[in-house]
């Protein structure tokens, strides 16, 4: 065996496997490296927006927190304003309530007086006719004299 022809024979078949390679086995390997690499730079864009996502997400989140809070407080301040509001009508009307009770009593007082003074009238009058008959010595008839004793009455 000569090394040349050997030689020769290996460079020969070297020159095959690699062209074979090449024509055949080198496309789908390039092919699959293409793919791979195009879905992983796919993944890495949904990824990064899914980063922009989850970040606009988190804005919103604390954009809405914030909105909520301040409706929250809004609320509670309007709650305490009604509250407030119900209390002074509350006190506005029981102070009305009092001053018509106040009124209604002193009307009643009023009448009540007024009725007693005639009544102490009545009697006074009573207690004149009594005392004129035992100073006169006779019987003084009080229908015959109502018209003298409503006088009487009216001065007292």
């Amino acid at each position: 065996m000569n090394v040349n022809s050997t030689l020769f024979a290996q460079i020969v078949v070297f020159l095959i496997l690699a062209w074979f390679t090449l024509r055949f086995v080198w496309p789908p390997i390039m092919k699959a490296l293409d793919e791979r690499a195009e879905k992983i730079s796919a993944g890495l864009s949904a990824a990064e927006r899914g980063h922009e996502i989850l970040d606009l997400a988190a804005q919103r989140s604390a954009e809405t927190i914030r909105e909520g809070k301040e409706k929250a407080a809004e609320m509670a301040l309007q709650a305490d304003q009604r509250a407030q509001q119900i209390i002074d009508d509350a006190r506005e009307q029981a102070r009305a309530d009092a001053e018509k009770a106040m009124s209604d009593a002193r009307a009643e007082i009023n009448l009540e007086v007024a009725r007693v003074k005639d009544e102490l009238r009545e009697r006074l009058a009573n207690l004149v006719i009594a005392a004129t008959e035992k100073i006169l010595l006779h019987e003084v008839d009080a229908k015959a004299h109502a018209k003298y004793l409503d006088a009487i009455k009216m001065d007292l």
